[in-house]
Protein backbone atom coordinates (compact mmCIF):
# COMPACT_ATOMS: atom_id res chain seq x y z
CA UNK A 1 0.00 0.00 0.00
CA UNK A 2 0.88 3.76 -0.51
CA UNK A 3 3.17 5.32 1.47
CA UNK A 4 1.74 7.77 2.22
CA UNK A 5 -1.58 9.20 3.04
CA UNK A 6 -3.59 9.84 -0.15
CA UNK A 7 -7.09 11.53 -1.13
CA UNK A 8 -7.61 8.67 -3.42
CA UNK A 9 -7.73 5.11 -1.51
CA UNK A 10 -7.18 3.02 -4.36
CA UNK A 11 -4.85 4.50 -6.32
CA UNK A 12 -1.16 4.92 -5.56
CA UNK A 13 2.35 5.35 -7.59
CA UNK A 14 4.79 2.30 -7.43
CA UNK A 15 8.25 2.01 -8.53
CA UNK A 16 8.59 -0.43 -11.24
CA UNK A 17 12.39 -1.02 -10.01
CA UNK A 18 11.49 -5.22 -8.35
CA UNK A 19 14.33 -4.24 -5.69
CA UNK A 20 13.11 -0.94 -4.67
CA UNK A 21 9.06 -0.89 -4.95
CA UNK A 22 8.66 2.05 -3.55
CA UNK A 23 5.33 3.83 -2.94
CA UNK A 24 3.89 7.19 -3.59
CA UNK A 25 0.36 8.69 -3.35
CA UNK A 26 -1.24 10.18 -6.26
CA UNK A 27 -1.26 13.24 -4.84
CA UNK A 28 2.39 13.67 -5.27
CA UNK A 29 4.36 14.82 -8.60
CA UNK A 30 7.07 12.53 -9.55
CA UNK A 31 8.54 11.62 -13.15
CA UNK A 32 10.81 8.88 -11.46
CA UNK A 33 10.76 7.10 -8.06
CA UNK A 34 13.07 9.34 -5.43
CA UNK A 35 14.74 6.61 -4.14
CA UNK A 36 16.18 5.06 -7.12
CA UNK A 37 15.49 7.18 -9.84
CA UNK A 38 13.45 4.23 -11.69
CA UNK A 39 10.23 4.87 -13.65
CA UNK A 40 6.99 4.42 -11.84
CA UNK A 41 3.59 2.82 -12.18
CA UNK A 42 0.34 3.94 -11.60
CA UNK A 43 -1.44 1.22 -9.47
CA UNK A 44 -4.74 0.44 -8.30
CA UNK A 45 -6.17 -1.94 -5.10
CA UNK A 46 -8.56 -3.74 -6.84
CA UNK A 47 -10.27 -5.02 -3.99
CA UNK A 48 -10.98 -1.22 -2.85
CA UNK A 49 -12.10 0.11 -6.57
CA UNK A 50 -15.06 -1.63 -8.58
CA UNK A 51 -13.81 -2.66 -12.07
CA UNK A 52 -16.62 -4.09 -14.02
CA UNK A 53 -17.62 -7.40 -13.90
CA UNK A 54 -17.38 -7.99 -17.32
CA UNK A 55 -16.30 -6.24 -20.33
CA UNK A 56 -19.47 -6.01 -21.97
CA UNK A 57 -20.52 -3.99 -18.83
CA UNK A 58 -18.76 -1.20 -20.68
CA UNK A 59 -21.19 -0.74 -22.92
CA UNK A 60 -23.59 0.42 -21.09
CA UNK A 61 -21.59 3.75 -21.20
CA UNK A 62 -23.22 4.01 -24.90
CA UNK A 63 -26.39 4.77 -23.81
CA UNK A 64 -25.33 8.18 -21.82
CA UNK A 65 -23.34 10.25 -24.31
CA UNK A 66 -24.64 13.23 -23.27
CA UNK A 67 -22.45 13.17 -20.13
CA UNK A 68 -19.05 14.62 -20.86
CA UNK A 69 -17.63 11.18 -19.20
CA UNK A 70 -19.38 8.73 -21.17
CA UNK A 71 -18.97 10.31 -24.46
CA UNK A 72 -15.00 10.73 -23.68
CA UNK A 73 -12.98 7.51 -25.35
CA UNK A 74 -10.40 7.90 -22.25
CA UNK A 75 -13.14 8.66 -19.11
CA UNK A 76 -16.01 5.92 -20.02
CA UNK A 77 -13.42 3.15 -19.19
CA UNK A 78 -12.38 5.51 -15.87
CA UNK A 79 -13.16 2.82 -13.41
CA UNK A 80 -10.32 0.77 -15.06
CA UNK A 81 -8.15 3.84 -14.70
CA UNK A 82 -9.55 5.08 -11.21
CA UNK A 83 -6.92 7.60 -9.95
CA UNK A 84 -9.32 10.50 -10.27
CA UNK A 85 -12.64 11.96 -8.73
CA UNK A 86 -14.79 12.88 -11.30
CA UNK A 87 -15.01 16.72 -10.68
CA UNK A 88 -11.20 16.38 -11.33
CA UNK A 89 -11.41 15.01 -14.96
CA UNK A 90 -10.46 17.08 -17.63
CA UNK A 91 -11.66 16.14 -21.32
CA UNK A 92 -12.24 18.01 -24.31
CA UNK A 93 -14.02 14.85 -26.34
CA UNK A 94 -10.79 12.68 -26.31
CA UNK A 95 -11.06 9.17 -28.11
CA UNK A 96 -13.68 9.23 -30.60
CA UNK A 97 -11.92 6.88 -33.06
CA UNK A 98 -12.22 4.41 -35.15
CA UNK A 99 -10.89 1.19 -35.33
CA UNK A 100 -11.21 0.35 -39.81
CA UNK A 101 -11.32 -3.10 -41.34
CA UNK A 102 -8.80 -2.55 -44.20
CA UNK A 103 -8.96 -5.53 -46.74
CA UNK A 104 -6.79 -3.15 -49.16
CA UNK A 105 -4.30 -2.87 -46.74
CA UNK A 106 -4.36 -6.54 -45.98
CA UNK A 107 -3.68 -7.38 -49.06
CA UNK A 108 -0.52 -5.67 -49.20
CA UNK A 109 0.62 -6.95 -45.89
CA UNK A 110 -0.80 -10.15 -47.27
CA UNK A 111 -3.41 -11.07 -44.98
CA UNK A 112 -6.66 -13.04 -45.55
CA UNK A 113 -9.53 -10.65 -46.10
CA UNK A 114 -11.07 -9.63 -42.82
CA UNK A 115 -7.73 -10.12 -40.75
CA UNK A 116 -6.28 -6.60 -40.73
CA UNK A 117 -7.67 -3.39 -38.54
CA UNK A 118 -6.52 -0.24 -38.63
CA UNK A 119 -7.09 1.90 -35.42
CA UNK A 120 -6.88 5.52 -36.00
CA UNK A 121 -6.11 7.62 -33.56
CA UNK A 122 -5.86 10.08 -36.01
CA UNK A 123 -9.57 11.22 -35.43
CA UNK A 124 -8.41 12.82 -31.89
CA UNK A 125 -9.15 16.43 -31.31
CA UNK A 126 -5.49 17.50 -31.89
CA UNK A 127 -5.00 14.80 -34.32
CA UNK A 128 -3.43 12.36 -32.85
CA UNK A 129 -3.02 9.35 -29.99
CA UNK A 130 -1.51 12.19 -27.59
CA UNK A 131 -4.78 13.31 -26.28
CA UNK A 132 -5.82 9.87 -24.54
CA UNK A 133 -2.66 10.67 -22.08
CA UNK A 134 -3.10 14.41 -22.08
CA UNK A 135 -6.12 14.14 -20.90
CA UNK A 136 -5.20 12.12 -18.01
CA UNK A 137 -2.35 14.31 -17.32
CA UNK A 138 -4.16 17.40 -17.32
CA UNK A 139 -6.37 15.31 -14.66
CA UNK A 140 -3.71 14.62 -12.35
CA UNK A 141 -1.98 18.18 -13.06
CA UNK A 142 -5.31 19.59 -12.27
CA UNK A 143 -5.64 17.53 -9.17
CA UNK A 144 -2.08 18.63 -7.27
CA UNK A 145 -2.91 22.22 -8.42
CA UNK A 146 -0.58 22.47 -11.59
CA UNK A 147 -0.57 25.88 -13.33
CA UNK A 148 2.05 25.25 -15.85
CA UNK A 149 2.40 22.09 -18.27
CA UNK A 150 5.54 21.46 -19.88
CA UNK A 151 6.79 19.10 -22.63
CA UNK A 152 9.53 18.17 -24.78
CA UNK A 153 8.10 17.51 -28.59
CA UNK A 154 8.79 15.94 -32.18
CA UNK A 155 5.44 17.55 -32.66
CA UNK A 156 2.30 15.87 -31.53
CA UNK A 157 2.69 16.13 -28.17
CA UNK A 158 3.28 19.71 -28.11
CA UNK A 159 0.04 20.58 -30.13
CA UNK A 160 -1.89 18.40 -27.36
CA UNK A 161 -0.76 19.84 -24.81
CA UNK A 162 -1.45 23.24 -26.47
CA UNK A 163 -5.05 22.04 -27.10
CA UNK A 164 -5.36 20.96 -23.94
CA UNK A 165 -4.28 24.36 -21.96
CA UNK A 166 -5.73 26.40 -24.93
CA UNK A 167 -9.44 24.60 -24.27
CA UNK A 168 -9.45 24.58 -20.53
CA UNK A 169 -7.42 27.30 -19.77
CA UNK A 170 -6.14 25.60 -16.37
CA UNK A 171 -2.75 25.57 -17.16
CA UNK A 172 -0.06 27.44 -19.36
CA UNK A 173 1.68 25.17 -22.27
CA UNK A 174 5.35 25.36 -22.46
CA UNK A 175 6.76 23.37 -25.21
CA UNK A 176 10.64 22.06 -26.01
CA UNK A 177 11.65 21.65 -30.06
CA UNK A 178 14.46 20.50 -31.25
CA UNK A 179 16.38 22.45 -34.03
CA UNK A 180 15.24 21.38 -37.76
CA UNK A 181 13.39 18.63 -35.71
CA UNK A 182 9.76 19.02 -36.24
CA UNK A 183 6.87 18.85 -38.78
CA UNK A 184 5.41 22.45 -39.37
CA UNK A 185 2.21 20.13 -39.58
CA UNK A 186 2.51 19.95 -36.30
CA UNK A 187 4.37 23.05 -34.65
CA UNK A 188 1.72 25.54 -36.24
CA UNK A 189 -0.98 23.79 -34.00
CA UNK A 190 1.06 24.55 -31.12
CA UNK A 191 1.49 28.31 -32.14
CA UNK A 192 -1.73 28.65 -33.16
CA UNK A 193 -3.06 27.33 -29.37
CA UNK A 194 -0.50 30.26 -27.93
CA UNK A 195 2.09 27.90 -26.50
CA UNK A 196 5.05 29.24 -25.05
CA UNK A 197 7.83 27.26 -27.15
CA UNK A 198 11.16 27.22 -26.61
CA UNK A 199 13.42 25.48 -29.46
CA UNK A 200 16.94 24.58 -28.61
CA UNK A 201 19.88 23.70 -30.19
CA UNK A 202 19.53 19.87 -30.70
CA UNK A 203 17.70 17.29 -31.28
CA UNK A 204 14.53 15.71 -29.13
CA UNK A 205 16.69 13.55 -26.67
CA UNK A 206 18.70 17.07 -25.85
CA UNK A 207 15.24 19.17 -25.79
CA UNK A 208 14.17 15.88 -23.45
CA UNK A 209 16.93 16.23 -21.21
CA UNK A 210 16.38 19.94 -20.88
CA UNK A 211 12.64 20.35 -20.43
CA UNK A 212 13.07 17.35 -17.14
CA UNK A 213 15.96 19.52 -15.62
CA UNK A 214 13.65 22.79 -16.14
CA UNK A 215 10.29 21.39 -15.13
CA UNK A 216 12.34 20.27 -11.74
CA UNK A 217 14.17 22.97 -10.94
CA UNK A 218 10.65 25.72 -11.54
CA UNK A 219 8.72 23.15 -10.33
CA UNK A 220 6.41 23.04 -13.78
CA UNK A 221 4.25 20.03 -14.48
CA UNK A 222 6.03 17.28 -16.95
CA UNK A 223 3.65 15.71 -19.35
CA UNK A 224 6.26 13.49 -21.62
CA UNK A 225 5.34 9.92 -21.34
CA UNK A 226 7.72 9.45 -18.80
CA UNK A 227 4.78 10.59 -16.51
CA UNK A 228 3.17 7.59 -15.06
CA UNK A 229 -0.45 8.83 -15.38
CA UNK A 230 0.00 9.97 -19.28
CA UNK A 231 -0.13 6.22 -19.49
CA UNK A 232 -3.01 5.74 -17.74
CA UNK A 233 -4.85 7.60 -20.87
CA UNK A 234 -3.20 5.36 -23.60
CA UNK A 235 -4.28 2.31 -22.17
CA UNK A 236 -7.61 3.26 -23.19
CA UNK A 237 -6.38 2.79 -27.17
CA UNK A 238 -6.42 -0.88 -26.16
CA UNK A 239 -10.11 -1.11 -24.33
CA UNK A 240 -11.65 0.92 -27.71
CA UNK A 241 -9.86 -1.69 -29.95
CA UNK A 242 -11.23 -4.50 -27.80
CA UNK A 243 -14.75 -3.06 -27.83
CA UNK A 244 -14.22 -2.22 -31.61
CA UNK A 245 -13.81 -6.12 -31.81
CA UNK A 246 -16.90 -7.22 -29.56
CA UNK A 247 -14.47 -7.85 -26.65
CA UNK A 248 -12.36 -10.84 -29.07
CA UNK A 249 -8.77 -10.29 -28.19
CA UNK A 250 -6.80 -9.97 -31.57
CA UNK A 251 -3.29 -11.99 -32.38
CA UNK A 252 -1.05 -8.68 -32.91
CA UNK A 253 -1.13 -5.36 -31.78
CA UNK A 254 1.51 -3.46 -33.89
CA UNK A 255 2.45 -0.23 -33.16
CA UNK A 256 5.21 2.29 -34.06
CA UNK A 257 8.11 2.56 -31.59
CA UNK A 258 9.38 6.07 -30.72
CA UNK A 259 9.46 7.21 -26.69
CA UNK A 260 7.25 4.03 -26.47
CA UNK A 261 4.67 5.20 -24.33
CA UNK A 262 2.48 3.51 -26.37
CA UNK A 263 3.99 -0.09 -26.41
CA UNK A 264 4.05 0.24 -22.46
CA UNK A 265 0.70 1.60 -21.87
CA UNK A 266 -0.61 -1.83 -23.80
CA UNK A 267 1.38 -4.09 -22.32
CA UNK A 268 0.23 -2.49 -18.71
CA UNK A 269 -3.54 -2.52 -19.94
CA UNK A 270 -3.29 -6.12 -20.91
CA UNK A 271 -2.03 -7.69 -17.94
CA UNK A 272 -4.12 -5.72 -15.47
CA UNK A 273 -7.65 -6.99 -17.60
CA UNK A 274 -5.53 -10.90 -17.18
CA UNK A 275 -5.09 -9.89 -13.69
CA UNK A 276 -8.84 -8.87 -13.28
CA UNK A 277 -9.98 -11.71 -14.78
CA UNK A 278 -11.72 -9.83 -17.81
CA UNK A 279 -9.84 -11.52 -20.53
CA UNK A 280 -8.54 -15.13 -20.82
CA UNK A 281 -5.60 -14.48 -23.29
CA UNK A 282 -3.09 -11.60 -24.20
CA UNK A 283 -2.29 -10.49 -27.95
CA UNK A 284 1.28 -10.41 -29.15
CA UNK A 285 2.88 -7.21 -29.30
CA UNK A 286 5.09 -6.12 -32.36
CA UNK A 287 7.33 -2.88 -31.92
CA UNK A 288 8.38 -1.01 -34.92
CA UNK A 289 11.59 1.15 -34.89
CA UNK A 290 12.48 3.43 -38.28
CA UNK A 291 15.69 2.32 -39.28
CA UNK A 292 17.44 5.49 -38.19
CA UNK A 293 16.34 5.94 -34.80
CA UNK A 294 16.10 1.92 -34.03
CA UNK A 295 17.80 1.87 -29.99
CA UNK A 296 15.21 -0.88 -28.67
CA UNK A 297 15.39 -3.09 -32.51
CA UNK A 298 19.29 -2.59 -31.67
CA UNK A 299 19.07 -3.28 -27.86
CA UNK A 300 16.15 -5.98 -28.30
CA UNK A 301 16.97 -7.88 -31.43
CA UNK A 302 20.49 -7.71 -31.59
CA UNK A 303 21.92 -6.96 -28.07
CA UNK A 304 19.75 -9.14 -26.05
CA UNK A 305 18.50 -6.89 -23.59
CA UNK A 306 15.32 -8.04 -22.33
CA UNK A 307 13.04 -7.68 -19.26
CA UNK A 308 13.98 -10.58 -17.25
CA UNK A 309 10.97 -10.66 -14.64
CA UNK A 310 12.45 -6.81 -13.76
CA UNK A 311 16.28 -7.83 -13.29
CA UNK A 312 17.11 -6.09 -16.77
CA UNK A 313 20.63 -6.10 -17.63
CA UNK A 314 20.57 -2.05 -18.47
CA UNK A 315 24.17 -1.43 -18.75
CA UNK A 316 23.77 -3.14 -22.17
CA UNK A 317 21.41 0.21 -23.06
CA UNK A 318 24.26 2.56 -21.48
CA UNK A 319 26.88 1.05 -23.73
CA UNK A 320 25.03 1.43 -26.69
CA UNK A 321 24.34 5.05 -25.75
CA UNK A 322 27.56 5.62 -25.15
CA UNK A 323 28.81 4.23 -28.68
CA UNK A 324 25.67 6.62 -30.18
CA UNK A 325 27.67 9.62 -28.22
CA UNK A 326 31.04 8.64 -29.34
CA UNK A 327 29.90 8.38 -33.36
CA UNK A 328 27.59 11.55 -32.57
CA UNK A 329 24.62 9.64 -34.20
CA UNK A 330 21.31 11.58 -33.97
CA UNK A 331 18.22 9.61 -34.49
CA UNK A 332 17.35 10.51 -38.44
CA UNK A 333 13.77 9.60 -40.37
CA UNK A 334 10.86 10.61 -42.31
CA UNK A 335 8.96 9.15 -39.47
CA UNK A 336 9.28 12.42 -37.05
CA UNK A 337 6.91 11.02 -34.50
CA UNK A 338 9.44 8.64 -33.78
CA UNK A 339 12.67 9.85 -34.48
CA UNK A 340 14.07 9.48 -30.91
CA UNK A 341 17.41 7.43 -30.10
CA UNK A 342 16.54 7.39 -26.13
CA UNK A 343 13.07 6.43 -25.47
CA UNK A 344 12.39 7.34 -21.81
CA UNK A 345 10.24 4.40 -21.55
CA UNK A 346 12.64 1.56 -21.99
CA UNK A 347 12.17 -0.61 -19.37
CA UNK A 348 8.65 -0.35 -19.29
CA UNK A 349 8.05 -1.28 -23.11
CA UNK A 350 11.02 -4.27 -22.13
CA UNK A 351 8.53 -5.00 -19.77
CA UNK A 352 5.51 -4.99 -21.90
CA UNK A 353 7.49 -7.26 -24.69
CA UNK A 354 8.16 -9.90 -22.00
CA UNK A 355 4.09 -9.75 -20.78
CA UNK A 356 2.80 -9.75 -24.42
CA UNK A 357 5.37 -12.54 -25.88
CA UNK A 358 6.39 -9.58 -27.89
CA UNK A 359 9.31 -8.71 -31.24
CA UNK A 360 10.72 -5.71 -32.17
CA UNK A 361 11.22 -4.81 -36.16
CA UNK A 362 12.89 -1.59 -37.95
CA UNK A 363 11.23 -0.74 -41.41
CA UNK A 364 13.34 2.03 -43.94
CA UNK A 365 11.83 5.31 -44.51
CA UNK A 366 11.21 3.66 -47.87
CA UNK A 367 8.94 1.07 -46.71
CA UNK A 368 7.22 3.84 -44.07
CA UNK A 369 6.09 5.18 -46.75
CA UNK A 370 4.92 3.10 -49.15
CA UNK A 371 2.90 1.35 -46.54
CA UNK A 372 1.47 5.32 -45.93
CA UNK A 373 0.19 5.48 -49.54
CA UNK A 374 -1.44 1.89 -49.28
CA UNK A 375 -2.57 3.11 -46.39
CA UNK A 376 -4.26 6.35 -47.66
CA UNK A 377 -5.23 4.23 -50.87
CA UNK A 378 -7.68 2.79 -48.79
CA UNK A 379 -9.09 6.00 -47.55
CA UNK A 380 -7.72 6.84 -44.30
CA UNK A 381 -4.84 9.43 -44.36
CA UNK A 382 -1.76 8.61 -41.62
CA UNK A 383 1.51 10.72 -41.14
CA UNK A 384 4.31 8.51 -41.38
CA UNK A 385 5.42 7.71 -38.01
CA UNK A 386 2.01 5.79 -37.94
CA UNK A 387 2.85 3.72 -40.92
CA UNK A 388 5.31 2.14 -39.33
CA UNK A 389 3.27 -0.25 -38.18
CA UNK A 390 1.56 -1.58 -41.31
CA UNK A 391 5.18 -1.87 -42.97
CA UNK A 392 5.95 -3.94 -39.93
CA UNK A 393 3.07 -6.03 -39.90
CA UNK A 394 4.13 -6.67 -43.54
CA UNK A 395 7.59 -7.24 -42.65
CA UNK A 396 6.92 -10.08 -40.05
CA UNK A 397 4.38 -11.68 -42.44
CA UNK A 398 7.10 -11.91 -45.31
CA UNK A 399 8.80 -13.48 -42.13
CA UNK A 400 5.89 -16.19 -41.26
CA UNK A 401 6.30 -14.43 -37.85
CA UNK A 402 2.66 -13.30 -38.40
CA UNK A 403 0.49 -15.86 -40.34
CA UNK A 404 -1.83 -15.21 -42.83
CA UNK A 405 -4.98 -16.34 -40.66
CA UNK A 406 -4.02 -14.03 -37.41
CA UNK A 407 -6.36 -10.36 -36.43
CA UNK A 408 -3.83 -8.00 -36.73
CA UNK A 409 -4.38 -4.26 -35.28
CA UNK A 410 -2.26 -1.56 -36.75
CA UNK A 411 -2.26 1.42 -34.75
CA UNK A 412 -1.96 4.63 -36.60
CA UNK A 413 -1.04 7.06 -34.18
CA UNK A 414 -1.41 10.86 -36.09
CA UNK A 415 -3.59 11.97 -38.93
CA UNK A 416 -2.05 12.81 -42.30
CA UNK A 417 -2.13 16.17 -42.32
CA UNK A 418 0.46 16.15 -39.36
CA UNK A 419 3.50 16.45 -42.23
CA UNK A 420 2.21 17.36 -45.33
CA UNK A 421 5.35 17.89 -46.86
CA UNK A 422 6.16 14.31 -46.80
CA UNK A 423 2.70 12.95 -48.27
CA UNK A 424 3.09 15.40 -51.27
CA UNK A 425 6.41 14.94 -51.82
CA UNK A 426 5.77 11.26 -52.57
CA UNK A 427 3.13 11.78 -54.57
CA UNK A 428 4.78 14.23 -56.89
CA UNK A 429 6.14 14.96 -60.19
CA UNK A 430 8.59 17.57 -59.48
CA UNK A 431 11.57 15.39 -58.91
CA UNK A 432 13.27 18.42 -57.20
CA UNK A 433 11.30 18.39 -54.66
CA UNK A 434 10.96 14.44 -54.41
CA UNK A 435 14.99 14.29 -53.71
CA UNK A 436 14.89 17.51 -51.51
CA UNK A 437 12.20 16.17 -48.93
CA UNK A 438 12.92 12.70 -49.36
CA UNK A 439 16.01 11.59 -51.40
CA UNK A 440 18.16 12.55 -48.80
CA UNK A 441 16.69 9.95 -46.33
CA UNK A 442 17.14 7.49 -48.84
CA UNK A 443 13.39 7.22 -50.21
CA UNK A 444 14.37 6.59 -54.04
CA UNK A 445 11.30 5.80 -55.49
CA UNK A 446 7.26 5.68 -55.05
CA UNK A 447 6.07 2.72 -56.61
CA UNK A 448 2.63 3.93 -55.10
CA UNK A 449 2.69 7.38 -55.92
CA UNK A 450 -0.66 9.31 -57.35
CA UNK A 451 0.94 12.04 -59.60
CA UNK A 452 -1.25 15.07 -60.75
CA UNK A 453 -1.90 14.70 -64.48
CA UNK A 454 -0.46 18.16 -66.39
CA UNK A 455 -2.60 19.23 -69.28
CA UNK A 456 -3.13 22.23 -70.84
CA UNK A 457 -6.32 24.55 -70.31
CA UNK A 458 -8.29 22.63 -73.16
CA UNK A 459 -11.22 20.45 -73.12
CA UNK A 460 -10.38 17.78 -75.34
CA UNK A 461 -7.05 17.11 -73.62
CA UNK A 462 -8.81 16.98 -70.28
CA UNK A 463 -10.95 14.84 -71.60
CA UNK A 464 -8.33 12.88 -72.43
CA UNK A 465 -6.55 12.32 -69.92
CA UNK A 466 -9.89 11.51 -67.47
CA UNK A 467 -10.52 8.54 -69.85
CA UNK A 468 -7.04 7.38 -69.97
CA UNK A 469 -7.23 6.63 -66.30
CA UNK A 470 -10.62 4.60 -66.06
Amino acid sequence: MPATQSSNPVAFQKCIGIECGATYSVDEVHVACPQCGDLLDVCYDWARATPPASLSQLEQAWARRSDPLEFSGVWRFRNLLPFASREQIVTVGEGQTLLQRSDSVADYVQLGSGRLFLQYEGMNPSGSFKDNGMSAAFTHARGVGATRAACASTGNTSASLAMYSATTRLMQSIIFIGSGKISYGKLSQALDYGALTIQIVGDFDDAMQRVQQVSRDLGIYLVNSVNPFRLEGQKTIMFRVLEALRWEVPDWIVVPGGNLGNSSAFGKAFAELRDLGLINRLPRLAVINAAGANTLYELFERRGLRWNGGRADMSIAQQYYAELDAAKRKASTLASAIEINRPVNLRKCLRALETCNGVVREVTDQEILDAKARVGAGGIGCEPASAASVAGAKRLRAEGIISESDRVVCILTGHQLKDPDVTVAYHSSDRERFERVLGQRGVTAAPFSNRPIAVANDLQEIIRAIEARR
